[in-house]
């Protein structure tokens, strides 16, 4: 029979699976990845579904508004490829928070770019309807 200590390790580490398949998580990272998708192709239309109203970006140093980042996405460098990858949904009913890495490759004035963002973004849910709240990037290191 296992110990104590073997069962408990057996079970922390079978969690995170048990925990990726539930509805919500399945949602989040489709949204997410929807987010993804809409990059690159500029969907300021499915931005605006998205995007709660009072939503509050930040980046570094930066904050926006919903329509401010929409414009940002609209106007700024076209974005060729856009993945998410190491996605963590950590849910709390009608809220959750996705956390992860989104790398986008493109072109810029200067030449081609590859960025990776290490995000937090919060969820919420309203009538049955995620919308995002607030989101959190961070451009890691090279």
């Amino acid at each position: 029979m296992p110990g104590l200590k073997t069962l408990v390790l057996s079970l922390a580490l079978a969690a995170p699976a048990a925990a990726q398949t539930c509805p919500t998580t399945r949602a989040l990272v489709a949204l997410e990845d929807s987010w993804a998708r809409g990059v690159v192709r500029r969907d300021t239309a499915m931005f605006r579904r998205l995007l709660d109203p009072r939503f509050v970006y930040t980046e570094d140093s930066t904050v926006m508004n919903a329509e401010q980042v929409i414009a940002s996405i609209r106007d700024g460098d076209p974005v060729q490829r856009a993945t998410n990858s190491a996605m963590t949904v950590h849910d709390h009913g009608n809220t959750a928070i996705v956390t992860g890495i989104l790398r986008l490759q493109g072109r810029s004035k200067t030449g081609p770019f590859d960025h990776r963002y290490r995000f937090t973004d919060t969820w919420l849910r309203d009538g049955g309807t995620w919308r995002i709240i607030a989101a959190q990037d961070y451009l890691m290191p090279r």
